[in-house]
């Protein structure tokens, strides 16, 4: 069984995915495997000082995400262009380890990914089922009190993924309201 968490900015994906491995399940951030690649991946450092010059480089040689980031977000065709080079290696990053961890003497559970864009990248179909973490606006503002430049604006609106998904939360609670949560999901497909 293989779940996909999502949402939009400061709605608590994180903890979410958080809870989950609490509930015995295996999971795996899409941001973490981004960082990864772009820490750590030649092809990726290469393409990217290819596209955006060596300003996208920190004082030691190597990749610094936030200058990617204002070189990036603001210009669609950047940020389309940095989508297309990352995006397969985060889709075949995510097949390797949802083998991997089918592969063990004693499988997880359930393999729980969080994807902040999977709507927006067409991935829902690759998962059994799509968990939607929503937070009302003055709650995100609270988590992420740095600036979400134009980041926000290219996601789905939240009625829309709520819509779509096969479960919702709204995370304006406890840390026990979300484990709740849960662990109900995970009784119901696990």
């Amino acid at each position: 069984m293989t779940i996909a968490v999502t949402g939009g900015i400061g709605a608590g994906k994180s903890e979410a995915l958080k809870a989950f491995a609490r509930h015995g399940a295996a999971v795996l951030s899409s941001d973490e495997i981004v960082h990864r690649l772009l820490r750590d991946d030649p092809e990726v450092r290469e393409a990217v000082v290819a596209e955006l010059g060596p300003a996208a480089l920190d004082g030691e040689g190597r990749i610094d995400r936030k200058a990617v980031g204002r070189l990036v977000f603001g210009n669609p065709e950047r940020v389309a262009w940095l989508e297309r080079l990352l995006h397969p290696r985060v889709a075949e990053a995510q097949l390797t380890w949802r083998r991997e961890q089918a592969a063990l003497t004693t499988p997880p559970r359930a393999c729980v990914i969080e994807i902040p864009l999977l709507y927006e990248v067409g991935a829902e179909g690759r998962f059994d089922a799509v968990v939607v973490v929503t937070a009302p606006a003055h709650v995100r503002a609270e988590r992420t009190p740095l600036a979400t430049d134009d980041r926000a604006a290219r996601l789905l609106p939240d009625e829309e993924k709520v819509a779509r998904a096969d479960f919702a939360f709204v995370n304006d609670g406890s840390v026990d309201e979300l484990d709740a949560f849960v662990a109900d999901v995970l009784d119901r497909v696990a």
